[in-house]
């Protein structure tokens, strides 16, 4: 995976489902969701923001499960409830001050293509659909929820070189 472009970049926004889920969603006999998260990759988001890298979310569907999750991690970026993710793209824009270039979008179906297209690097999760694999310019070795953010996060601590420090502050 070439990540030259990651040094760059000031922000990772997500997918969930497929991206920090396995693409499951579990329904309770009361209709309430739940959601798996893996917590891999909750470590990974939180050593991102600690180094100073914004994470945000965008996602087609609403959930509380999310909400929690995201409260946990320290994500306050949440655009959730987005039908057209390109459309985000003018909120984040407006919320971080960054430039579409300084931005990476992790996603795993055909509806991230339009928002991929336009930020500066587009990861696909290793199961992703094929098409969204074609258009990523870098694809996790990890499927979906199984490890793929903190594939991502490590790599991203990496070329800000950020990395050996997290390991220092945990060992």
């Amino acid at each position: 995976m070439n990540t030259h472009k990651l040094k760059n970049i000031k922000a990772l926004f997500l997918d969930v489902d497929g991206v920090l889920t396995d693409g499951s969603i579990i329904y309770s006999n009361g209709g309430s969701e739940t959601k798996a998260f893996n917590v891999r990759d909750g470590l990974g988001i939180r050593w991102l923001i600690e180094s100073g890298i914004m994470v945000g979310i965008v996602t087609g569907r609403k959930s509380d499960a999310l909400h929690h999750r995201c409260k946990n991690l320290g994500i306050d970026l949440i655009f959730d409830g987005i039908k057209d993710k390109a459309s985000a793209l003018e909120k984040i824009l407006a919320r971080t001050g960054i430039k579409p270039e300084e931005i990476a979008y992790m996603g795993d179906d055909i509806v991230d293509v339009p928002l991929m297209k336009r930020v500066g690097v587009s990861i696909a999760v290793a199961d992703a659909h094929e098409i969204v694999i074609k258009t990523a310019d870098m694809v996790t070795a990890a499927k979906g929820g199984a490890g793929a953010v903190r594939e991502v996060c490590e790599l991203m601590l990496k070329a800000h070189r950020r990395w050996e420090a997290v390991l220092e502050e945990i060992l």
